[in-house]
């Protein structure tokens, strides 16, 4: 399916990131010259996105200021200035600034690289994948060995059939979670109002036999402390990819 519109969760407060994070909020924090966030944004362009959703609550003046200047997207801002939301009451406030069409969710930390130019984008890859008949969400996943910057914990399993569970010792085809979800915002039309966990809508879909992965192309990177930062930009040289091309 098409998918043309995006939630981007970029709101937290990015204490890992500390002393960066003192005086700019994570999103903006350079990777190879360019902010994390425009990594993601690109990303959306490339698949055909429009109209985006951006959540700020820190430094969130920076936030708007630097997007106002992004081009190829119409981005609409969710304020949380006043209370953060968490992950999933972040995305319910959010995903009400858009139509009830499917949507893509994507953290604005997370970016890989490495895609096969020309060929099917990773987020396209999500969408062709995408059946609401059966599916409460799909889930864009990586293989341990092809992330960088990650802790090393393995988030679930992926079945043959495409399902996923969470992952436990000796399960078989163990998988990271990449960042970026398709889904349809009435799944979230019983959440609640104030902040929630988006694990809990993974667990719910598990349990009921819905939650979906699919295997993406190329290197995750996740930037979580500023010691991560140069073993990022390493992995963006080794690609020879630091222009953003094809994140």
């Amino acid at each position: 399916m098409k998918i043309t519109n995006a939630m981007v969760l970029a709101a937290g407060l990015g204490t890992r990131m500390r002393p960066i994070t003192n005086s700019m909020p994570k999103p903006l924090v350079a990777i190879a010259g360019r902010p994390m966030i425009d990594y993601v944004l690109d990303t959306l362009v490339a698949a055909g996105v429009e109209r985006v959703v951006v959540n700020v609550h820190h430094f969130a003046e920076q936030m708007e200021s630097h997007l106002a200047g992004y081009r190829g997207l119409e981005i609409l801002i969710s304020d949380e200035r006043a209370a953060l939301m968490n992950s999933g009451g972040g995305l319910v406030k959010g995903l009400k600034l858009l139509d009830r069409s499917p949507a893509f969710v994507m953290n604005a930390d997370l970016f890989w690289i490495g895609e096969k130019p020309g060929g099917r984008t990773n987020l396209e890859h999500l969408a062709d994948v995408f059946d609401p008949a059966r599916m409460d969400m799909v889930l864009l996943c990586v293989p341990l060995e092809r992330t960088t910057g990650h802790n090393g914990k393995k988030d679930f399993s992926l079945g043959a059939d495409g399902r996923l569970k969470r992952y436990a010792d000796g399960d078989p085809n163990p998988v990271v979670y990449a960042g970026a979800i398709a889904l349809l915002p009435e799944l979230f039309d019983d959440a609640p109002q104030d902040a929630f966990n988006l694990n809990i809508y993974f667990d719910r879909a598990i349990a009921r036999g819905r939650l979906y992965g699919v295997e993406m192309a190329g290197q995750w990177l996740t930037v979580g402390t500023p010691e991560a930062i140069g073993e990022a930009e390493e992995t963006i040289r080794r690609f020879g990819n630091a222009s953003g091309e094809g994140a």
